[in-house]
């Protein structure tokens, strides 16, 4: 039997629970094809990055869910999960090659909540002095 590694990616509101196993290079993301999946090829890039970096390049099969967030949020979420997924199934190969393209750490940037009493996070309505 193959080695399943599974990972968790998160990016803004956006999670990816990702599969990892030995294959030719298959990537499903909730049961559809990748470039079916994302249609620009900007994602599609995101997405295979940490193979690109760790010369891994049609050596795994994916199978993804994602969960909430935009198409890029989902996108940078599974290019987190993917890259922790390769991490843990080979600490010294890959890790430092990730780690040092920066695809091991999460953006922890969230969008601050709209407060009360005004049009936006931080924005104001206009004053009027009279």
């Amino acid at each position: 039997m193959e080695k399943t590694v599974n990972a968790l990616g998160r990016r803004k509101s956006a999670v990816a629970r990702v599969y990892l196993t030995a294959g030719a290079g298959n990537i499903t993301v909730n049961g559809r094809d990748l470039k079916e999946y994302f249609a620009e090829d900007t994602l599609v890039y995101i997405v295979n990055q940490p193979f690109e970096v760790t010369g891994t390049v049609g050596q795994f099969d994916v199978k993804a869910n994602l969960d909430g967030g935009g198409v890029k949020g989902q996108a940078e979420a599974l290019r987190l999960g993917i890259a922790r997924a390769l991490s843990e199934l080979d600490r010294e190969a890959y890790r430092s090659a990730l780690k040092s393209a920066g695809f091991l750490t999460r953006d922890a940037r969230e969008v601050e909540r709209k407060k009360p009493g005004q049009p936006g996070a931080r924005r104001r309505f206009q004053f009027s002095k009279r």
